[in-house]
Order: structure tokens, then sequence, then C-alpha cells
């Protein structure tokens, strides 16, 4: 007999929209998804070893049964291949643990949501975009993997606009929001190393995110100038009190390690700069175009509402 939670298969006039059929039907981020025949499904746990009737989580609010096959469902809807499907699995018992604080993040007022930073030879295996426009348009890896993650949170979890999700404004990075780190380009350890993680590990990071910010300095050519400049985004007012994730660009990498700088004291200039951060509350990658003295600050959501949750895929 199977499990209360199994999915269940609906039986579609051939003469209908499938595509269609899913907004009418709520299933949609807004956007077209690819209807999830069960051909399609099938195909997508061919990625996995994996139960489809396994339990991977209740997803609040609603707590709707994630099983894989149900993750799968939206795998397929978001256009993911099957090879990404043990990084979303992971991403979802990632992003279902207490100290992330899912429910929360779904129904806030806040306009966060749940960003995926993937570390390890994974990001290599399934390419996702570390480098130009990482958080733009263009890549299937980035776009569909956090898609499927924000389906799996209105569809299984049910967190609806305007009903259970509650957030006021909302941003962009809630259709999709997934990057990698460009460890290759990193003077400093990788962000999961710095986690407890071996650097042959291939991980995924979930982290509460609200809209990318822009750090443009062109003209500082110390790392004090651009930290300074980068604290002064921080510290902007408005900015959350909570975790922030520092996407440092590949040219400003480059000056404030030559400068003798560590993560370490990446934090602790900062922090001290800016006396609103704690040194742990600051998450640090590398990433972006060779090229552009640009970085990139993603506030997260007040301390101590969500801290960022890292596993092993």
């Amino acid at each position: 007999m199977a499990p209360e939670w199994h999915s269940t298969q609906l039986e579609i006039d051939e003469t209908e929209d499938l595509i269609e059929t899913c907004y009418e039907s709520g299933w949609t981020d807004g956007l077209p998804v690819v209807p999830p025949t069960p051909e399609r499904v099938e195909r997508m746990l061919s990625g996995t070893d994996r139960d489809p009737d396994e339990l991977i989580a209740a997803v609040p609010p609603k707590w709707g049964r994630a099983t894989v096959e149900k993750v799968a469902i939206n795998a397929v809807m978001a256009g993911c291949k099957p090879a990404y499907l043990p990084l979303i699995l992971t991403a979802v018992e990632a992003m279902i643990s207490e100290q992330f604080n899912l429910h929360g993040v779904q129904v806030t007022t806040s306009h966060v949501g749940p960003m995926l930073v993937v570390n390890g030879p994974i990001r290599k295996q399934l390419e996702v975009n570390d480098g130009f426009n990482l958080f733009g348009q263009g890549w299937r890896a980035n776009a569909t993997i956090g898609r499927a993650l924000r389906l799996i949170c209105t569809n299984i979890g049910g967190a609806l606009p305007g009903e259970l999700d509650r957030a006021a404004f909302g941003h962009a990075g809630k259709y999709t929001c997934c990057i990698a780190e460009k460890e290759e380009a990193s003077p400093w350890s990788a962000m999961h190393v710095d986690r407890g993680f071996r650097a042959d590990d291939s991980t995924v990071t979930v982290f509460a995110a609200a809209g990318p910010q822009t750090v443009n300095d062109h003209g500082s050519n110390t790392a004090e100038g651009i930290l300074n400049t980068i604290s002064e985004n921080i510290a902007a007012p408005g900015n959350s009190s909570g975790e922030t994730l520092l996407v440092i660009g590949v040219e400003h990498a480059k000056t404030i390690s030559e400068d003798g700088f560590s993560k370490a004291d990446i934090r602790r200039y900062i922090a001290d700069t800016t006396q609103r951060y704690s040194e742990e509350d600051l998450l640090i990658i590398v990433a972006g175009g060779p090229a552009g003295r640009w970085s990139i600050v993603v506030p997260g959501w007040g301390s101590p509402s969500s801290r960022a949750v890292t596993l092993t895929v």
C-alpha cells in the first residue's frame, strides 16, 4: 500500500493545453513550467538511487510531504536535468533544518527567499555558473536548480504570495537564486572549507537572501579602501543586521589578498568598521567575471531569524 503522501496521477484530456492546466492548477511561479508527465518524472528519478516514496521532509508553512518523487516532479516543472536531482534533494534537507527556519522565511513580511551556493567538484560536474553574470540569466543549472526550490516552497510548502507568503515586496531572486563559488580564482579557502568541510567535498549552502546589492569601487587600490566601500554598503540604513553574504569580485579579491588580508582579517575589519556585525555573521566567497572592480553584498534576514546551512551532496 502506498504511503499517504504518495503522488496522485491526473488524467488530462489530450486536447487540453498541459501548460495552461498547470497554470490553472496553481502549480507555477508565474512562468510556464514543463508539464510533469509520468515519463518525464521517471526520467528525472533516474538521477538518484533513492526510493521515490522516501519522505525527505515536511515543508512549511502547510507542512506538505516532500518525497523524493514530489521533489522530482517539481524539478521536472523547473526544467532541471536528472543529474541535478541529488543536489536539489540535499538543498531541501538543508532548507528544512531548524536553524534555517524555513517557516519564518516562507511567511515573513521581509523579502528574503532561499538562495543556494554550490561548492566543490559538483560545481563543474553540473556546470553551475560562478563567473560572468552568475546572478543573471543564461545558465540552465543556476536557473532551474534554484527554481526547483522555489516551486517546492510553493507547491509543497503552500507559500502562495498574498496568502501564506506575506512578503511586502519580494525580489527577483525569489524566482530562482543559485550560484557557485569561483574557487580557482580565490586567493583564500572556499566557503565550504571555512564551514568545516574538505576541499574535495561537494556541498550546497542554503541562505535566506534578500536582493543582491552591487558594490562599485573602481578607484580604490588598497584593501582598506575596498573594504571601506563594502562596509558603507553593508551598514546602509535599512539593511539586515543578520547574516550577510559577501561575494567578492575577482579583481577586488586580488587587491585585498595582495595587501595581506585573510578572510579572518576581512571579517574583523568589516565588523570593526560597521560596528553592527559580528565576524561570524559574514559569509565570504569569490565569484564573478574576471574583469571589473565590482563585488556584491547579499543581505540576509535579521539575526537570529535564520542561519545559513551547508550539507554535503
